[in-house]
């Protein structure tokens, strides 16, 4: 029995040398995605409220060391610092809204270039007197999507990434009641 090797326990592997080894004790990178616990405290929300003039009557949670960006309770947004940094202000515009759920990602996937472009074409639209659609930004320039769920936005003078969502997310997050 010297140099053999025993039978392996993987049922597929045995039966089919060429599938893909498949072991639960091998890593698992969907398992790493969001791993990160917040960050977020109560003293460091009383300041972002005082820094970035956050609303008292906004309903924030601050997340437990179980919770992850990228399931935020129901009912609930999750809300980076670079979110604030970028102008963003709550309840979120309906805009916004409407132009995360046509392209299928959610306000943590947006980088902060992308958020930033984001709120600023809804503040110029909101100015003129328009609403800024998913319409009108697809007559701008032409979004696609790949397998990843990575939306991009080109356009003659702008290119826009969403960040990939099996990257961890930012862990200074917190939660705002979306109404």
């Amino acid at each position: 029995m010297s140099g053999d090797r025993l039978p392996s326990k993987n049922i597929v592997i045995r039966e089919d040398p060429i599938a893909p080894y498949d072991c639960e004790c091998g890593p698992n990178k969907e398992a790493r995605v969001n791993e990160t616990a917040s960050t977020i405290t109560s003293d460091f929300l009383i300041l972002f409220r005082k820094n970035f003039y956050f609303p008292n009557d906004v309903v924030t949670i601050i997340p437990k060391r179980s919770d992850r960006a990228s399931l935020p309770p129901p009912g609930y947004l999750t809300v980076s610092e670079t979110h604030l940094r970028v102008g963003l202000r709550f309840p979120s515009p309906a805009e916004l809204i409407e132009i995360l759920w046509q392209c299928g990602v959610n306000l943590s996937q947006f980088s902060f270039r992308a958020m930033s472009v984001t709120v600023g074409l809804i503040a110029l639209f909101r100015d003129r007197g328009a609403t800024l659609t998913p319409e009108h930004l697809s007559r701008m320039g032409r979004f696609t999507s790949d397998t990843h769920r990575r939306v991009t936005f080109r356009s003659k003078w702008l290119d826009l990434h969403t960040r990939d969502p099996s990257k961890n997310l930012a862990n200074a997050f917190f939660f705002v009641k979306n109404d």
